[in-house]
């Protein structure tokens, strides 16, 4: 909560970027208004109501805290608030952070009413979080001026803002911090007309021509996540426009799809080393993360917050408190039948899941 003089005028340059700071193609992609933003249909009518009645009563919106796998808009969703607002957003992450005068140049920057959007904050300086208590509660910020028996305290009022925090691992957040949060939200993985929804969009906004079918068969291996519906529709778009196809169709959808090694699940080549570990390695687990982190040669966390996600929801692995243990569906997916062994694995975890 307090900071010593020397601490303070950190450098506003933290801040990566203001609303009007995008990269040209993203910015095309990325929906401006709650109208156009597809999916997380009960965040967004909340958020709504939430951003009107601020706007009647002429306050700053409460804090929000978007959680959820990345990938899912938490970034732009706090665009759109501020747009909906109609006041300047600025940006910044948990790590850039790294001194309590980092984030006092940043607050004190801010005007009535702006958003602070903090990326991964669950990665925040203990120290600097400390600093954001006073912050977010009374809009001001506690000073130590000098040192020892002469040092005083000074608080410096703050602009009433809005502090947008983004997490895809709200479990790390401390909970005085995330007590603060009059606003949370979780965003939930989409569904596949969601997702054709959004890659027909952003292939319009990025001038592509593509059919309904090869829409959704994007969609369909996106892993229920935007970002890489995205990302797919410009790499099958460049194999198109090698191919000297004027529209994008379920054929290219495939072709791409294919030669990325994306099958029809979604599941990439981590995803089947994965559940190959599991099935051929271990015989269907129970087995710790490092181990298989290690097996695979993939880090431990980037397993448990991009892989596993999908995988949990198809229900090809769960976790269980031996270890992670491969299914039914996963062995079917990968051709396998399981052993005696998997199958009392499988049947311990339905019996602990009753």
């Amino acid at each position: 909560m307090f900071f010593e003089e020397d601490e303070y005028g950190g450098d506003e340059s933290l801040v990566v970027s203001t609303k009007t700071e995008y990269d040209a193609e993203e910015n095309v992609l990325r929906p401006k208004t709650m109208g156009d933003y597809v999916g997380q249909q009960k965040v967004k009518e909340n958020l709504s109501v939430y951003i009107q009645a601020a706007k009647a009563r002429g306050e700053a919106l409460d804090h929000v805290l978007l959680y959820g796998p990345p990938g899912l808009g938490k970034t732009t969703l706090s665009h759109i608030i501020a747009n909906e607002l109609g006041v300047s957003i600025k940006l910044t992450s948990g790590p850039a952070i790294e001194r309590s005068g980092d984030l006092a140049a940043i607050l004190t920057n801010l005007n009535d009413g702006d958003v602070l959007f903090i990326d991964e904050i669950h990665r925040l300086n203990r120290s600097v979080e400390e600093i954001l208590y006073s912050a977010m509660e009374d809009y001001a910020l506690d000073i130590i001026v000098g040192k020892g028996p002469s040092a005083r305290n000074i608080r410096f009022s703050l602009k009433k803002f809005t502090l947008i925090g983004a997490t895809t691992r709200v479990g790390m957040l401390a909970a005085p911090l995330r007590d603060r949060f009059g606003i949370i939200n979780r965003l939930e993985m989409y569904t596949p007309k969601e997702l054709q929804e959004i890659v027909t969009r952003s292939a319009r906004a990025l001038d592509i021509s593509i059919d309904e079918d090869g829409a959704a068969e994007i969609a369909r291996r996106s892993r229920g996540t935007p970002r890489i519906a995205n990302r797919l529709l410009k790499r099958v778009r460049d194999f198109s426009v090698v191919k000297g196809n004027s529209t994008v169709t379920r054929e290219d959808a495939r072709f791409a799809l294919a030669r990325l090694e994306i099958d029809e699940l979604g599941l990439d080549e981590t995803d089947r080393s994965l559940l190959r570990a599991l099935i051929e390695k271990f015989n269907g687990g129970p087995t710790g993360l490092e181990t298989l982190a290690a097996t695979i040669n993939e880090d431990a966390n980037t397993i448990e917050d991009v892989y596993e996600p999908y995988l949990l929801q198809l229900g090809f692995i769960a976790r269980t408190p031996r270890g992670r243990i491969c299914l039914k569906g996963g062995y079917e997916h990968m051709g396998c039948t399981p052993g005696v062994k998997a199958k009392r694995q499988m049947s311990l975890f339905e019996e602990d899941e009753r």
